[in-house]
This record gives C-alpha cells, sequence and structure tokens, in this order.
C-alpha cells in the first residue's frame, strides 16, 4: 500500500534527526580521546566523497551559479564553519540532550529573523510565542545560576550562526542544485578541520576511532540528504515540526551512550520552547490557509 506524501514527509524528517542526532554522539565519544579538529577533518573527507558522489549523479556540476548566488552559498558556508566550531566544542563539555534543547529554538529564531531581514509579517500571537520559546532556552541555561554552563553560550551562539546559514539560502535562485550548497558547507569545514589540526596537532587515531568517525560522516550525509527530500514532500507546516523529535533522539542517545539524562529544568525549559514552536509551525499554517 502506498504511503502518503506526508507521511512519507514526516518520516523522511524523523529520519533526518535521528542521523543527525547519531552523527554528533559518534562526534562527542571520538573526540574525548582524538582531537576536536583532526576528528573534523576526517568526518569532512567522508562528507565530501559522498556529496561529490551525489553531484556527480545529479549533473549539479553543470550548473555554475552567478557571482551572487557564489557570494550567498560562501556566505552559508562561513556560517556553517562557525556553527560547527561552537557546537562541537559546546559537545565536548556539555551533555548532549543540554545541547540538543536549546538548538530547539532554532525554528522560532529563524522565524523572528526572517521578519527583521526580509520584513516577513509576524503578528503578535507569533511574536508571543517567540518571547515565550527564548524565556524556554533562558531556563535551559539558567544565566547566573549554580546551574548555569558557560559552555551553553556556545551553544546559543551556534544556533545564532545557523539561522545565518538558512537565512542565506532564502534568496538563492531556485535552480541551484542543493548537492552543491551543502557540497561547498561541507569544503568549507573540512578546510577549517585541517588548519585546526595543523594547529593542534595530529594524533594517529585508533581503529575504532576511525570506526566511529566513519560512522559520523555517513550518517551526516544520511543527515543531508532526507533533511532536504523532506521539504520536497508534503505540507512543509505538517512535516516541519517533527525537527522536534531530535530532542527525544538527543535524550535517548545520551543516557544510553553517556549516562547523562537532563535535569528537571532543562526538561522544563526544552517543553516551553517545543511548545511555543509547535504553536509559531501551527499559526503559520493557518494563515496559510487564509491566504489560500
Amino acid at each position: 500500500m502506498p504511503i502518503s506524501e506526508n507521511l512519507r514527509g514526516i518520516l523522511l524528517m524523523c529520519a533526518s534527526m535521528a542521523a543527525f542526532t547519531i552523527n554528533d554522539t559518534f562526534m562527542k565519544s571520538v573526540t574525548a580521546t582524538l582531537p576536536l579538529y583532526q576528528s573534523i577533518s576526517l568526518r569532512g573527507l567522508i562528507a565530501i566523497l559522498g556529496l561529490t558522489i551525489l553531484a556527480l549523479a545529479t549533473r549539479a556540476f553543470t550548473f555554475r551559479p552567478n557571482r551572487r548566488d557564489s557570494g550567498l552559498i560562501a556566505l552559508r558556508s562561513l556560517a556553517d564553519v562557525a556553527a560547527t566550531i561552537l557546537f562541537l566544542e559546546a559537545l565536548l563539555r556539555m551533555p548532549l540532550a543540554n545541547l540538543s534543547a536549546i538548538l530547539q529554538s532554532l525554528p522560532l529564531l529563524i522565524t523572528l529573523a526572517a521578519a527583521l531581514v526580509f520584513g516577513d509579517k509576524i503578528g503578535w500571537r507569533r511574536m508571543t510565542a517567540i518571547l515565550v520559546g527564548l524565556i524556554g532556552v533562558l531556563i535551559i541555561i539558567r544565566p547566573g545560576t549554580e546551574g548555569f554552563d558557560r559552555w551553553a553560550l556556545l551553544g546559543v551562539g551556534s544556533a545564532l550562526c545557523v539561522v545565518v546559514r538558512d537565512l542565506a539560502v532564502r534568496p538563492l535562485q531556485g535552480q541551484v542544485p542543493s548537492a552543491i550548497v551543502a557540497l561547498g558547507a561541507a569544503v568549507a569545514v573540512s578546510v577549517m578541520g585541517w588548519t585546526g589540526t595543523a594547529i593542534q596537532g595530529w594524533q594517529s587515531p585508533t581503529g575504532w576511532e576511525l570506526a566511529r568517525i566513519l560512522g559520523a560522516g555517513l550518517f551526516l550525509i544520511v543527515g543531508y540528504l532526507t533533511s532536504v527530500a523532506a521539504m520536497r514532500h508534503g505540507d512543509i507546516g505538517l512535516v516541519a515540526p517533527f525537527r522536534y523529535t531530535s530532542l527525544l533522539w538527543a535524550i535517548v542517545l545520551g543516557l544510553v551512550v553517556f549516562g547523562d539524562f537532563p535535569d528537571g529544568w532543562t526538561l522544563l525549559g526544552a517543553a516551553i520552547v517545543v511548545a511555543a514552536g509547535l504553536f509559531t509551525l501551527w499559526r503559520e499554517r493557518q494563515l496559510r490557509r487564509v491566504r489560500d
């Protein structure tokens, strides 16, 4: 029995969030014994190889972006580099679920940034939801309390860089292949990794470390591909909320692999952020129906 387009999109989004979170788990595990930038550079080689094969298979290299699109791709790639550095530096020192909880604010931040940069209209209801969601983030990081972890600020910084990365894609012409955009980011992150390795030094990896890096690279590629495919199937307003399943994966993998479980304040803040984000997406869907 064939599945509907909406169900296909939902399954792809869930698969994407699982793949990205498993990639994060592999990286958190391997960077406990292998230098961070060396891990990034080795994972980058795997991602570049996989995305290059995809680009060749889809004839993406035949496309020649104009100067404006090239600049936007470069901006996205630089923002991705900054987001990767901040995220992995935080991941080294924070429980996976806590960092994932902070990143649940992304849909809210992107909605707000799109209004500021592109003039998208947001009513008082969605603005209230954004403010409530940001309060949830403050509950998670708890500045000024004993529970505050300064590394959580790196997670917030990573989220802001992701906002820049995602907004840079919006003005791109529709014919720009997704594989080219993703490959540009993978190359930039890999170059950053090799540069950091030259400064940080090289350590001969063990077979088990290489296996985990391979796993991280493969799941990163799966995450890239399924996230793009998810947005091409079904109603985006129905599919997008399933991004929040990454928090469930982060809690489960953090507990099983690292023995970490978020405290009550983190879970409360995450619940507030997710609820605010779901309301924002629901409101956007209602407005789209009115416009249609």
